[in-house]
């Protein structure tokens, strides 16, 4: 886990593995919409909450791994970045990931709540589809400012 990455940068094994993973998300999250444009919505569903279980459980296995390795100010040792920068460039993808992860549970709950009225696909339709592209907006940005943050620590 802390041994050298793939990346060919100075990350461990699992910042290059995080850091795929999150570069990847907002892909797969086109794809399981994707699904619901055929309107394989059953699919669609289990496709986004699977995403949902496994994007919570990569975040635990980093943040795991950060603390263990001494957080923030331990990556930093090695960057040329500016710390101040650096770390505002932190907190920019951190308050942008954590306000996504708050709508992305919004969004499943509704979506699950409103599936068992049987009012979606239907007359909530138009409203789910706007929640998820504000999920998918947050899960794009919160991909961008993730690869940004890796960018400053280990290839600057």
């Amino acid at each position: 886990m802390f041994e050298a990455g793939f990346l060919g940068t100075r990350a461990p094994l699992f910042m290059d593995i995080v850091t795929v993973i999150v570069a990847l998300l907002p892909f797969l999250i086109l794809g399981a919409i994707s699904l619901a444009r055929r309107r394989l919505y059953g699919l669609h569903a289990s496709v986004q909450a699977t995403l949902f279980v496994v994007s919570v459980i990569v975040v635990a296995y980093f943040e795991y791994g950060v603390r263990s390795v001494g957080g923030f100010d331990a990556f930093m040792q090695e960057s040329s970045t500016p710390q101040g920068y650096a770390f505002w460039v932190l907190i920019f993808h951190i308050a942008i990931a954590v306000l996504t992860l708050g709508v992305w549970i919004n969004t499943l709950i509704r979506a699950k709540r409103d599936r068992r009225l049987n009012v979606l696909p239907g007359m909530y339709s138009k409203s789910h589809k706007k929640a998820g592209i504000r999920t998918f907006t947050g899960i794009l940005l919160t991909s961008v400012t993730g690869i940004w943050v890796y960018y400053l620590l280990f290839v600057n």
